[in-house]
Formats: structure tokens, C-alpha cells, sequence
């Protein structure tokens, strides 16, 4: 396990699970369905959320500096490392000796760290940066 002071990363642990099961029927968030002729079969979280076993980790979010985008302190987030980076993607970046996540903002003037709430500085990323792209985030778990 590695810590920063804004991310704890973990390796995903192999699960020997065959998965849960699905309502595939959809659960309404309106008027209810009848429950009569809904089908269960069984999902994997795994196969769902993890794309590339090897260069898949998971992180928790520590701090408030992404709530704009639902990442909230103590989420769960799935991060791809063989992803490329692109404008807009919400990614975990090495950037002076930490590690954060933010929005990338990249255009033919250089690269941002946005975050999504007006409380925290858009970072400026410069040639002074000891800067590295870690991982684009792909899911978020939350606990409710």
C-alpha cells in the first residue's frame, strides 16, 4: 500500500468469488416495475469494472478537491494505468513528490490540473514540475 496525503493506493486482491447476483430488469427510480418476470444472474465487479488486471490499481480519495465531479473523501477509485491520458479525463498524477487526482486540461498551451470545486487552485503544470501522469481513473465506488 502506498500513501500520499491525497490518495491511498492498494492493489485489487484476486477475487475467488463467481459474483453476485443482477436484477437485469433495471430497478426504477420513478414509478415502481412489477416484480413478476425478472431474471437474477450472476455479475462479477471484477470483470465489470477492471479492463487490464495488470495495470489496474485502486486508490481512496482524500480530500473535498473533486466533489464537482462525485469523487468524494473516501471513495473508491478504480484507475487504469494503461490508459492514455486526454483533455478532460479525471487522472492521478505524480506531481512533486505526490500524488492527486484532478481533471486534465490539455491544449496547445500546455497541460492543468483542474480540480471541480472553486476552493482549490487550478494547478499550471511547468517545466520546474517533477510531473507524471500515473493513471486514468475509470470507476468510483461509493459507499452510501
Amino acid at each position: 500500500m502506498i500513501t500520499s496525503k491525497n490518495l491511498i493506493f492498494f492493489t485489487p486482491k484476486p477475487s475467488t468469488s463467481e459474483g453476485a447476483f443482477l436484477l437485469d430488469t433495471g430497478i426504477s427510480a420513478g414509478f415502481p416495475i412489477p416484480a413478476d418476470d425478472f431474471e437474477a444472474t450472476k455479475v462479477s465487479l471484477d470483470e465489470e469494472l477492471i479492463k487490464n488486471k495488470n495495470a489496474t490499481f485502486f486508490a481512496k480519495v482524500k480530500g473535498q478537491s473533486m466533489i464537482g465531479a462525485g469523487l468524494n473523501d473516501n471513495d473508491l477509485l478504480v484507475i487504469d494505468r494503461s490508459l492514455q491520458p486526454e483533455n478532460n479525463k479525471i487522472a492521478v498524477c505524480f506531481i512533486d513528490g505526490d500524488f492527486t487526482v484532478k481533471r486534465l486540461k490539455v491544449d496547445a498551451n500546455g497541460i492543468w490540473l483542474q480540480p471541480e470545486n472553486p476552493d482549490y487552485p487550478i494547478i499550471k503544470i511547468t517545466e520546474e514540475n517533477d510531473f507524471m501522469i500515473w493513471g486514468i481513473v475509470t470507476n468510483v465506488i461509493k459507499k452510501l
